[in-house]
């Protein structure tokens, strides 16, 4: 993924095997064309299945479709790749295929993977998916909204068109990125779907060891972040400190437990980064970092919305999916703002035209 240093493979599998205060893994079939399901694989193989939650996730077709540079595969719902009818077989192949690679009979839980429009909309694309549960593939099946920041109403719309099949969403956020995410909870909540937060360590900045001066390598995704990102966010968790030192949490702790905070979030993944930097933290020491993060939430009401102003990102971006600053002809992650859309932002009391805007 081209984030830090690489790791040797057999250091890699011991940090994703199962156990010491960590049972969930997390992986996507595109990562690596594949490879990352086979490294997960080999990690598990000898773990017995019930000591661990295995959570997958399918959507890009690097089976039939090109790699497009930057934006990486298609999305299988692409038609130059196939037509609606032909959805459900690919979804049943593509979810086959992961479980094949790692050595697994089912998902616990498995996500669509960052979808188009087409994948929030489609009565095709979810009943193929409630399609996966029921013939057992999966015990659970939700949606991953992604990579970058946004798509807020489209998951709304697709809770409100299919809310009663999906169990789980995955969102962006953490303490220094309330924002959008926070306006999709209110949605999750009613539809009790429980919530992935990921990115929950912004970077890397909540590990606590990339700081203002940090030099990221060529192909590293954070590179592509906006100038100054660094800088600011530090002395944002310089304003946060105290409040972890008052409960004993590393910050990573406190990143994790303000998203556990939220009634709708059930797990929070932070990225796991070996930093090319000197005086780094060994990817060990972070692991074992998150695994102590306290399982119940320590955190008042007050620390929360503290913590929530000093890290307040509204409208530091143009938002992906719809949104109501979009130019251009649409894209696989973003297009614009239907009227419908407008429609349903008043009914979950969202003005896209402040709410979802990039403000300066």
């Amino acid at each position: 993924m081209h984030f830090g240093e690489p790791l040797e493979e057999a250091r890699l599998e011991a940090l994703l095997r199962p156990g010491d205060g960590i049972a969930t893994v997390i992986t996507a079939d595109a990562y690596g064309a594949g490879e990352a399901d086979a490294l997960l694989g080999r990690a598990l193989a000898g773990t017995p299945r019930e000591d661990y939650c295995l959570v997958g996730a399918i959507g890009h077709d690097f089976y039939t479709g090109e790699r497009e540079g930057a934006k990486g595969f298609p999305r299988f719902t692409d038609p130059r790749l196939r037509r609606a009818a032909e959805y459900g077989d690919y979804l049943r192949m593509a979810a086959e295929r992961s479980l094949e690679r790692l050595g697994a009979d089912a998902f616990d839980v498995l996500l669509l993977h960052n979808p188009d429009r087409t994948g929030y909309g489609s009565p095709v694309v979810w009943e193929a998916m409630a399609g996966l549960r029921q013939a057992g593939l999966a015990a659970a099946i939700g949606v991953a909204p992604g990579p970058a920041n946004g798509f807020t109403l489209d998951v709304i719309d697709c809770l409100e068109r299919f809310g009663e099949l999906i169990d789980w969403a995955m969102v962006i956020l953490n303490p220094l990125e309330p924002w959008p995410g926070e306006l999709v909870l209110p949605a999750l909540e009613r539809y009790e779907v429980d919530v992935i937060a990921r990115v929950v360590d912004y970077g890397g900045l909540f590990w606590d060891d990339v700081l203002p001066g940090h030099a990221f390598a060529k192909f590293d995704h954070r590179a592509f972040r906006p100038q100054g990102w660094v800088e600011d966010g530090s002395e944002r968790l310089a304003r946060m400190r105290p409040i972890a030192e008052r409960h004993g949490l590393t910050m990573l702790q406190l990143a994790a437990q303000w998203d556990l905070a939220h009634p709708a979030v059930r797990c929070a993944v932070p990225t796991l980064i070996e930093e090319s930097a000197p005086e780094t933290k060994p990817i060990e020491v972070k692991r074992s970092e998150l695994a102590a993060v306290p399982r119940e939430v320590v955190l008042s009401d007050a620390d929360v919305a503290e913590i929530r102003a000093l890290g307040d990102n509204t409208g530091c971006m143009v938002l992906k999916g719809a949104s109501p600053q979009f130019e251009g002809e649409p894209r696989a992650d973003a297009w614009p703002l239907t009227g419908e859309l407008r429609e349903l932002a008043g009914r979950w009391s969202i003005a896209p035209d402040h709410d979802l805007a990039k403000t300066g």
